[in-house]
């Protein structure tokens, strides 16, 4: 079986200019070597074809995979992380992981909240700032924690995110609404600890892989450890 790996390689994006924030989700060259090796030791066939438009560009030169390995993130837009299953969706080529309706639903994580809680897990109250008027609106009880509502990685956060006072959040929010062009979701702080967990499959299929824990120090963006 024929691999392909498709991913955004940081290094290929601050080589044209973009900033370690805007490139903050995607990955380094070892950690796409890494997936390529432990595919070849399972005995799969593998080939790097890279972001969504490397991707674009070998479909027209006629390659095709049985399947593609898939960590792509995107970069422009809401449903960014839908492009590169979308593409492949219309060339019948299997690939792992969500399909692009999961991926832009889950990228927006005010979205998200209202899925989940209609479904009945707890979620903390919050509201969605979409402009400056709607902070004004804001009666949740302080502490709250503000972020880009379809960010990832830690963009866009950093020790000022955790807002004590109306003051606070209307100097965050509007940093936000400016620097991020999209809303920003504002809920109740939860304290605690931080833990990704890693699930394989869905429904009564559904299997919890491993969990690891996230330490964020003082420079939020760019010292969480896992």
């Amino acid at each position: 079986m024929k691999v392909g790996l498709t991913y955004d390689l940081r290094s290929w994006y601050l080589d044209r200019g973009y900033s370690m924030e805007d490139t903050a989700e995607f990955d380094k060259q070892e950690t796409v070597d890494a997936i390529d090796t432990a595919l070849r030791k399972l005995g799969f066939e593998t080939e790097a074809v890279g972001n969504c438009f490397q991707l674009i560009d070998a479909l027209a030169a006629g390659k095709r995979w049985d399947l593609v390995f898939n960590i792509a993130e995107g970069l422009y837009g809401d449903g960014r992380e839908s492009v590169v299953p979308a593409i492949l969706d219309q060339y019948k080529i299997p690939y792992v992981f969500s399909g692009p309706v999961i991926l832009g639903i889950s990228l927006n994580k005010y979205l998200t909240r209202l899925i989940v809680s209609a479904a009945g897990v707890p979620v903390s109250p919050g509201m969605l700032i979409s402009t400056k008027s709607d902070i004004t609106k804001c009666n949740l009880e302080y502490p709250l924690f503000i972020k880009p509502v379809s960010e990832g990685t830690g963009k866009g956060i950093t020790e000022k995110n955790v807002i004590n006072s109306p003051a606070e959040l209307k100097e965050v929010a509007e940093y936000l609404l400016e620097r991020f062009s999209q809303p920003a979701l504002v809920e109740e702080y939860l304290p605690g600890r931080e833990f990704t967990v890693g699930v394989i499959g869905s429904g009564d299929d559904a299997i919890a892989i491993g969990g690891m824990e996230i330490e964020c120090k003082n420079n939020f963006p760019y010292s969480v450890e896992y």
